[in-house]
């Protein structure tokens, strides 16, 4: 990769670590479920007027609004609202490539190696040990949220690779026009309406700054330039880039937030970030096919097939 498709890699995933921090100063501002719908309607208007509808059918753009918007993004949001650290959530998060890589293997046929298999058990050692760490220190209700949220951001993953969008902002920005109304019905019906307006009728420069970070910068600006270099690169060059999205997560949180990592933390993270690299190097095979792209990262979805390959 030439250096400066390294250096807008490296900002991309700088970005999606930092935004866990983002979300936990948003979540002091807005209801988890609000929050959620808030970032996807303002990402989805109005850019999309300006790009087309992905050639896809729309069972598919459905069907991933509501596993990432709705369940993923809900998910995670009410695990760190409920009191699991941001650090540890950009960490936690990153089993998704596990589950995805078993559900892929139960729909759509892809064999899981012996590299696999051995990443799989050494990530699953890891959420172990962040589940005892935060078991410890936290709610461990949170925790398992934030699982779940990993849990739909894979089903999510293998509906994409279904869908084979060609297209990959044109892709995220239909996506994000799915989850809105579902959460804010969800909002109404579990946060309230109270809570909800009065959310909107303090909103300050504080709140609308962490909707636009994570709407324009995380998602829409991350996304295209993610998807840029997919278009540049193959995928297996540009997904490792991923990995560096806890260490900048983890990082900012300790920084700017305050949140100390501790022995259990750097354990959790070391072997979790191992498993994750073996089973997103190794790749998934189908029957008389090549690798699978590894998955993205937050607020991304993966890449089809062939489509990181340059020309």
């Amino acid at each position: 990769m030439r250096p400066l498709h390294v250096a807008l890699a490296v900002l991309v995933t700088a970005i999606w670590g930092f935004n866990f921090v983002v979300i936990e100063l948003g979540l002091r501002h807005f209801p988890p479920l609000l929050f959620s719908a808030l970032r996807f309607l303002v990402a989805a208007l109005p850019a999309v007027f300006f790009v087309r509808r992905p050639r896809v059918a729309l069972r598919w753009v459905v069907g991933v609004g509501l596993m990432l918007g709705v369940a993923k993004f809900g998910l995670l949001f009410l695990g760190m609202h409920q009191g699991m650290p941001a650090g540890l959530s950009s960490l936690v998060l990153q089993v998704q490539a596990v589950f995805t890589a078993v559900f892929a293997a139960v729909t759509l046929g892809e064999r899981l190696g012996r590299v696999q298999l051995t990443g799989m058990t050494v990530a699953l050692a890891g959420i172990a040990v962040a589940a005892v760490g935060q078991g410890a220190s936290g709610p461990l209700g949170a925790f398992l949220l934030v699982i779940a949220a990993a849990a739909a951001w894979g089903v999510s993953n293998v509906l994409t690779r279904k869908a084979a969008p060609p297209d990959a902002l044109s892709w995220m920005v239909w996506v994000c026009l799915v989850p809105p109304l579902p959460l804010f019905v969800l909002s109404l019906l579990f946060e309230g309406p109270s809570a909800d307006l009065a959310a909107l009728r303090s909103l300050d420069l504080g709140g609308l700054s962490a909707i636009c970070f994570i709407a324009w910068v995380a998602t829409l600006f991350g996304f295209g330039a993610w998807g840029f270099l997919l278009r540049q690169y193959d995928a297996s060059s540009v997904a490792p880039f991923t990995l560096l999205v806890p260490v900048f997560g983890m990082t900012s949180a300790a920084l700017l937030l305050g949140e100390g990592i501790t022995a259990l933390d750097a354990l959790a993270a070391a072997l979790l970030i191992g498993g994750v690299t073996l089973v997103s190097l190794a790749g998934g095979r189908r029957a008389g096919r090549g690798p699978v792209p590894a998955p993205a990262v937050e607020g991304a979805a993966p890449v089809a097939e062939g489509a990181g390959s340059r020309g």
